[in-house]
C-alpha cells in the first residue's frame, strides 16, 4: 500500500479541512474508499478533497460532516473557506451582510446575488469571468449561492430590492435560464421579510445609473454603504456619505413601481422574451 502523503494544514483553508477530513475519517477507521461510498463519491474524490487540490462543493461538505459525525466542523470550515474566493473588499462587506437587520439594494444590470437561481449564478460568473476554470466556477458558484443562507432562518433580515427594469431584458445564459430566474424573484417576492421593485426604463435619471448599492443596517453598528462595480468595491463607513446614498436610495423607491406593478411586469416580460 502507498504511503499516506503528508498534509500541511497551514498551507490554506483548503488544506486545512482536508487535513480534518482525514484525521476524523481515520478516528472513525473508514478508508478513503469506504468514506467515498458513504457520500457518493470515488475514493479519488474523497483523495483531492483531503490534499486540498480539489476542495469539496458545499453539498459534498454537508455530507462528509454527516457521515464524519463531525457536528458542523467541516460545513463551518467550507464557509471559512469560500469567503478566500472573495477579495478583501468583498469579504469586509460580506462580514457586515452577514450581520444586518436590514438591506436595501439597487442594481442597474443584473439580478442581486442573494436572489440569483445557480443556472443564473453560474451564466453569470462564466460570462463575466470566462477564465476559470471548471473547478473554479463550481467553487464560485457554490460561493454565491451559499450566500442566500443569509434570508433563510427564523429571523432573516429585512430585505428591499430595486431592480432596473434593464436586468429583466438583459439576457443571461439560455432563455430558460431567465424564465428560472425571474420566475424565482417572483417566488421570493411573496416572504414578508421581502419587497422587490423594479425601476422602469421610463423613470427620470437618478444618482446611481449604471451601478449598484447596498445598504446595511447593522444590529451592533452604524449603519453602511457598499457600492460595487466591475472588479471593484467600495465600502463606505462614513455617516454623511451613507446618509446622501439613504437619500439617492429613498428617490429609487419613489420612482420605481409598486411592488404589485413590479410584479405584473416581471410576468409580463417573461410571457414576451422568455416563454
Amino acid at each position: 500500500m502507498p504511503a499516506t502523503k503528508p498534509l500541511d494544514p497551514r498551507a490554506s483553508l483548503a488544506a486545512y479541512l482536508g487535513s480534518r477530513v482525514r484525521k476524523l475519517r481515520e478516528a472513525l477507521g473508514l478508508t478513503q474508499k469506504q468514506l467515498g461510498i458513504l457520500v457518493h463519491v470515488s475514493h479519488n474524490r474523497i483523495a483531492q478533497i483531503e490534499l486540498a487540490t480539489d476542495p469539496p462543493t458545499m453539498a459534498l461538505a454537508e455530507a462528509i460532516d454527516l457521515a464524519l459525525e463531525a457536528d458542523g466542523e467541516i460545513t463551518d470550515l467550507w464557509w471559512h473557506m469560500t469567503r478566500e474566493t472573495y477579495v478583501d473588499w468583498a469579504r469586509e462587506f460580506m462580514d457586515k451582510e452577514a450581520r444586518a437587520v436590514k438591506m436595501l439594494k439597487y442594481t442597474a444590470q443584473s439580478v442581486p446575488g442573494l436572489l440569483q437561481t445557480p443556472a443564473y449564478a453560474r451564466a453569470s460568473l462564466s460570462e463575466g469571468l470566462p477564465h476559470l476554470s471548471a473547478e473554479e466556477l463550481d467553487r464560485q458558484v457554490d460561493a454565491r449561492l451559499s450566500r442566500r443562507v443569509l434570508l433563510e432562518g427564523a429571523e432573516p433580515p429585512f430585505l428591499w430590492t430595486v431592480l432596473d427594469q434593464d436586468a429583466l431584458h438583459r439576457r443571461v445564459g439560455e432563455k430558460i435560464t431567465m424564465h428560472e430566474q425571474l420566475s424565482y424573484l417572483l417566488k421570493v417576492a411573496k416572504r414578508p421579510h421581502i419587497t422587490l421593485q423594479v425601476l422602469p426604463f421610463e423613470a427620470e435619471q437618478h444618482p446611481i445609473t449604471g451601478g449598484s448599492l447596498t445598504l446595511l443596517s447593522l444590529r451592533d453598528g452604524p449603519d453602511v454603504a457598499y457600492l460595487e462595480g466591475y472588479d471593484s468595491g467600495e465600502l463606505v463607513e462614513v455617516p454623511e456619505r451613507v446618509t446622501r446614498y439613504a437619500h439617492a436610495y429613498d428617490l429609487l423607491q419613489v420612482h420605481a413601481l409598486t411592488p404589485a406593478a413590479s410584479e405584473l411586469l416581471i410576468r409580463d416580460t417573461m410571457k414576451e422574451h422568455y416563454s
